[in-house]
């Protein structure tokens, strides 16, 4: 599997990418999170984006910079490619970015108590955030806006862990 930085022509096969990964939720009884748009193609043109290609890309992440932590907006890998490490493999690739750019952290907001989400990235390392930083608060913030309950969210940081070389 490829893991690379996303190619322009590549950024409109990643939100049917996002949809299929997002019907995991409509079986748990939240069709709403299933049935929410994809993230725009405005906002992945701004955003550092890498996929796992196989050829063409079955998985990707999407991030920014926030307040000095490589801020993962987006994780997607399609149903039919899941349980085979591209999530954790897209994760350690951002961690070697974020290495590479001096950053101290990867930071994501997300489900607490769905498996696939707040569990999946603590067996990752992932810790939840005691006190958010100003632009995590924004994050969440941003997220109520939308609808999503902030007693359901969480936040989470890994630090960028020693010894891990830049591979950029």
């Amino acid at each position: 599997m490829d893991l690379r930085p996303a190619r322009p022509d590549e950024l409109p096969l990643l939100p049917p990418v996002e949809q299929a990964s997002g019907e995991l939720f409509r079986d748990f009884g939240m069709p709403e999170i299933a049935d929410d748009d994809p993230m725009p193609l405005s906002t992945l043109e701004h955003l550092h984006v890498w996929v796992a290609a196989d050829p063409h890309p079955v998985a990707w992440v999407a991030v920014e910079v926030v307040d000095g932590a490589a801020h993962v907006e987006q994780i997607s890998v399609h149903p039919d490619h899941a349980r085979r490490g591209l999530g954790a493999a897209l994760l350690d690739h951002v961690e070697r970015w974020a290495a590479a750019r001096g950053l101290d952290a990867l930071t994501l907001t997300t489900f607490r108590d769905i498996p696939w989400n707040g569990p999946y990235y603590r067996r990752l390392g992932f810790r939840e955030v005691e006190h958010p930083s100003p632009g995590l608060v924004a994050i969440v913030a941003a997220e109520t806006a939308r609808g999503l309950d902030p007693a359901t969210r969480v936040c989470l940081r890994r630090p960028v862990r020693p010894g891990v070389r830049a591979g950029y």
